[in-house]
């Protein structure tokens, strides 16, 4: 094996920015998940596990564009259990930005607002005239009481005859403005300071309060890599939150507020990533309808719950779907589903080997230096040890493959060496990782089944060592 990599550790490897460019040995896959980034296509990744099918997946949302379009459901008056959806893209999510910082007034301190407003809202004194402190219920110099009402003539028929100071927030008042026109205008104290709002912002302020309740189910920041489990319909499809009052208008929560949408719906403009394809059983057929309307209600899953009767339509769920699969699962997933893939999309059948070739060796090496540095906890690697790594990737690829002369992609396996080499030499104390630890990780890294085979000859010696011959000194004993 040509070992001349001109490094001397692998701490000197250059790592890629793109998450594509570390994927080592699937050039073709690479290839596909690039255009299948850029044309929004399905892709289907077919292989055996510990080859890299997740972290294509998730370098493919990479690739996307940030999502623009937010998701939210309005509350109904008409009839409260249908809320409305509510798509709002970037240009309307920051045209309310603008419209909310419009109406945020002037701030301006207690002595530049007119006198009477300023003794109102505190900031001076009705009986010496001078400025104080509006969070002062008495004047410092005079010792006036600012906030005091004054006495009712039957104040001592009350039972209480020194009524409670009020400290008023707001004053409303008129004022002409530029065009010699009336206009309604509000000193609000904001602490030590005044808000101003003149007749434009009150309006636009009232608009914003007559905007119908809503909740931001799909919020504009977000992730666009989701993870669907296919746990249950509730985490894949979404649901409605049990009230315990029933949504009732004044002790409940209305159903708006209590939709959760899906992981399909959170995928809207990402990437639905469903590993192991197979397992979601009965749930395919919801994700077939999903990604063939691009839409989804959300409905309450429960019967038992008062979101029962709760129905949200045509949530959006755009998502481009990702989905990984061995290949003896093949027969397990719904052909609908695999027949929406390849018509939207791809099947790629991942490589479980490459040639053993310089080019190749130096890529292993790369991801080598990867796992190191994703781990964060092991030091690097000499390259005597990144040559021993390499040395059982080769012999990997020949026991699992039958591959002579290649390097094993089943790069789980490989990982596994690393780190428990890596805690070795942090054991040890030593600066780096050397031969020596990669040897014994492989020693300490082998299966059950190749422990027993070692120890006892084959599996079956072992398994007839469970059963072991009575000691003929017990059976003296008993008798």
């Amino acid at each position: 094996m040509d070992n001349d990599f001109s490094v001397e550790t692998t701490k000197e490897i250059a790592i890629p920015k793109d998450p594509l460019g570390q994927v080592i040995g699937q050039e073709q896959a690479v290839r596909i998940a690039k255009i299948a980034a850029r044309q929004r296509r399905h892709l289907l990744l077919v292989g055996p596990p510990g080859i890299g099918k997740s972290m294509i997946a998730q370098s493919i949302a990479y690739h996307l564009q940030p999502p623009t379009q937010e998701i939210s459901v309005l509350h109904n008056p008409g009839n409260p259990e249908r809320p409305l959806v509510e798509v709002r893209d970037v240009k309307d999510i920051a045209k309310e930005k603008n419209l909310e910082k419009s109406i945020q007034g002037k701030f301006v301190d207690g002595q530049q607002i007119p006198a009477f407003v300023a003794e109102k809202l505190g900031f001076r004194c009705r009986k010496c005239g001078r400025a104080g402190k509006a969070t002062e219920d008495s004047c410092s110099h005079c010792g006036a009481e600012k906030y005091r009402q004054e006495y009712s003539p039957f104040g001592d028929l009350l039972f209480d005859r020194s009524p409670a100071p009020q400290h008023p927030q707001r004053v409303h008042t008129t004022r002409m403005n530029e065009d010699g026109r009336e206009e309604v205008i509000v000193y609000e104290r904001m602490g030590e300071r005044v808000r101003i709002l003149d007749q434009r912002a009150l309006e636009r302020m009232d608009a914003l309060k007559q905007r119908k309740p809503r909740k931001v189910i799909i919020p504009l920041e977000r992730n666009n890599f989701i993870i669907a489990t296919g746990a249950s319909e509730t985490e894949l499809l979404g649901d409605v939150r049990h009230d315990p009052y029933g949504g009732h208008h004044q002790i409940g929560v209305h159903p708006y507020a209590r939709v959760v949408a899906g992981a399909i719906h959170e995928a809207h403009e990402g990437v639905l990533f469903v590993d192991e394809l197979s397992t979601m059983n009965y749930l395919q057929r919801f994700l077939f309808t999903a990604m063939q309307e691009r839409k989804y209600a959300i409905v309450g899953r429960n019967p038992q719950s008062s979101g029962a009767s709760v129905k949200v339509p045509d949530v959006p769920c755009e998502f481009m779907m990702i989905a990984a699969s061995n290949i003896n699962d093949l027969q397990y997933i719904l052909p609908p589903l695999r027949s929406r893939i390849v018509g939207s999309g791809y099947e790629v059948l991942l490589d479980t080997y490459m040639p053993d070739t310089k080019e190749n060796r130096a890529s292993l090496l790369q991801f080598i230096a990867q796992e190191i540095r994703k781990d964060g906890k092991i030091p690097h690697a000499s390259i005597e040890a990144a040559e021993r790594i390499i040395e059982e990737a080769r012999l990997k690829a020949l026991h699992n493959d039958d591959a002579t002369n290649s390097l094993t992609l089943r790069f789980r396996d490989l990982s596994g060496i690393v780190r428990l080499a890596g805690d070795i030499a942090v054991v040890e104390d030593a600066e780096k990782i050397e031969k020596p630890f990669v040897e014994t990780a492989i020693e300490r890294m082998k299966s059950i089944e190749e422990q027993l085979k070692d120890k006892y000859g084959s599996i079956w010696k072992a398994g007839a060592s469970e059963f072991a011959k009575p000691d003929k000194r017990d059976l003296t004993e008993v008798r």
